[in-house]
């Protein structure tokens, strides 16, 4: 059986943009399909840690067949390919970061991965391209109610995003 997951990618370090888009291809090889739907890019001024250049961020939507956390796994390898190291400074620059936001309407908690993101209904820079995709999708909680993505943004603090590609793209592998 095949689940809808939802990935944030984001990069502030080398060439983000073509990154961002090798790492999509990658992405495709997860895919159950070989189809990746994905936002436009978005500019975003960093949250927490030290000062750093901003980030490029998208979403990634796509079906797949792996359960959650061999998706982890295998994001996590796709990271360390592109030169994100494990022992990197919290919240600091990074070439590559990708989270799974969503997995179908799953609620995890582990000690390893936290399903939705833990901070997504916080975060424009997750929130605007989400909403790129799919505005009315619904973000099951964490003692939280189901919450559109759209509602989330109305909520949301305000923050420097800004769009810097205008059209979503699909890839197919």
């Amino acid at each position: 059986m095949n689940t809808r997951v939802y990935i944030g990618l984001g990069s502030n370090m080398g060439p983000s943009a073509d990154t961002i888009a090798a790492a999509v291809e990658s992405l495709a090889g997860l895919s159950a399909d070989g189809r990746v739907e994905v936002s436009p890019l978005y500019r975003t001024a960093p949250v927490g840690g030290p000062p750093q250049a901003d980030f490029l961020n998208a979403v990634a939507a796509f079906d797949t067949a792996l359960p959650a956390h061999d998706l982890l796994s295998r994001l996590q390898a796709i990271e360390r390919h592109h030169g994100r190291r494990a022992d990197g400074e919290k919240w600091g620059p990074r070439p590559l970061d990708l989270d799974i936001l969503l997995y179908g309407d799953a609620v995890i908690k582990t000690e390893t991965l936290t399903i939705p993101h833990a901070r997504m209904r916080e975060r424009r820079f997750v929130l605007l391209p989400l909403a790129d995709l799919r505005p009315r999708l619904r973000i099951p909680g964490h003692n939280q109610p189901h919450v559109s993505v759209a509602e989330c943004l109305r909520e949301c603090e305000p923050s420097r995003v800004k769009q810097v590609a205008r059209t979503a793209r699909i890839h197919r592998h």
